[in-house]
């Protein structure tokens, strides 16, 4: 029987080196266990305690005993027919968040969520419809990343050759306002002793908590993409109402102090195209405008729509034209392939069931 499947019991994905000495010392381990366990979760790969073999089994029986390295329930796992991987994860208290997986010829991305729900109510995007129910935790958002690699069978870690080459902070939630947790998990996946994930291969997408941004670059050093989607503060008040309180010129003063930002290092700038709201020419030459002095890629990505969406997507024809007026500004101008569409899998498509319960709710089950 595996003990660390308890629900219980404290587990120990999630913890940094510190806090794993800790935990191990508190049951009696010496603290250099810490290292052997830290390798097996994160360079191993291992979902319990009786694969850690060189570990005795009386201290194998005891971490069993006290805690638990199992991963969260796959609630639902669907399949694209484009190659795209989605999976609904519940978590141990019963709430769910979504992970996308994006395979291509050159990279394999994992975009992952920061929150159960979302704190801000953008409204082109799916998860803006779910009521924030809670931050995930430091252990939550690592567990994302091992269940990916389990799925696609990338363990022991490997150094180059990697099919999980890229991780996204663009999945449910706005990952500046979990900041803390979402920083030590980073700095878990970064460990070159277990993921050892280049920080430049990672990228925190924020609609602009303008007061977290330059303690993300200062202590994080990884790469920052902006939600902006409009070019006038009065169309981004409603498409992107956290803009009410951080205004275009208040972000964009944010975006040229980021630490890590570099002719190298571009900021990406995620512009949704929605058809007739801003998508014209004279929207195109005020993005232009805006990203005076800044090293900037623009990202331009089809709406996605969802059952209810208020908007349509932009033509093809308009898409193009938008792009021609900034790459001829000099500005690299993707237009993003949806992916995983067929599964709700694509960008601003993700949502859960879980919902915030009031706390006389909570009290009554208590």
């Amino acid at each position: 029987m595996h003990i660390d499947s308890a629900k219980d019991v404290p587990s120990l994905v999630g913890l940094d080196m510190d806090e794993l000495k800790a935990a191990l010392a508190s049951v009696g381990l010496e603290g250099y266990r810490a290292k052997q366990v830290w390798q097996w979760l994160y360079h191993h790969g291992v979902s319990d305690f009786e694969g850690m073999s060189n570990l005795s089994k009386a201290q194998r029986q005891v971490l069993a005993e006290h805690f638990t390295v199992a991963r969260p329930v796959i609630h639902t796992h669907q399949l694209s027919e484009d190659g795209t991987q989605k999976w609904l994860l519940e978590y141990r208290d019963g709430n769910k968040a979504e992970m996308v997986f994006i395979p291509e010829k050159e990279r394999g991305t994992l975009c992952i969520s920061s929150q159960v729900g979302c704190t801000l109510t953008c409204t082109f995007c799916h998860t803006g419809t779910q009521r924030l129910v809670r931050n995930l935790t430091a252990e939550e958002i690592v567990a994302q990343v091992l269940v990916a690699r389990d799925a696609i069978g990338e363990w022991p870690s490997p150094p180059d050759g990697r099919l999980l080459t890229n991780i996204v902070l663009m999945g449910m939630g706005e990952p500046l306002y979990n900041y803390d947790n979402v920083a030590k998990a980073m700095q878990i996946v970064m460990h070159s002793d277990g993921l050892n994930m280049s920080r430049r291969r990672i990228t925190l997408s924020t609609s602009g908590i303008v007061p977290e941004i330059e303690r993300c670059g200062r202590e994080l050093d990884i790469n920052l993409a902006i939600s902006l989607h409009a070019v006038r503060d009065e169309l981004r008040d409603e498409l992107v109402p956290i803009n009410r309180k951080y205004p275009l010129s208040v972000l964009l003063d944010a975006c040229r102090d980021y630490p890590a930002s570099s002719d190298m290092r571009r900021i990406t700038f995620e512009y949704v195209m929605l058809k007739g709201v801003n998508d014209s020419d004279e929207d195109a030459h005020a993005l232009v405008a805006l990203m005076r002095h800044l090293p900037a890629k623009i990202n331009l990505i089809p709406f996605n729509s969802w059952p209810g969406a208020p908007y349509e997507c932009s033509s093809n024809n308009r898409i193009r034209q938008f792009a021609r007026i900034v790459e001829n500004a000099g500005y690299a101008s993707p237009v993003r392939t949806p992916r995983g569409q067929d599964i709700f899998a694509a960008c601003g498509q993700l949502k859960s069931d879980s919902e915030r319960q009031s706390k006389s709710r909570l009290q009554n089950q208590a």
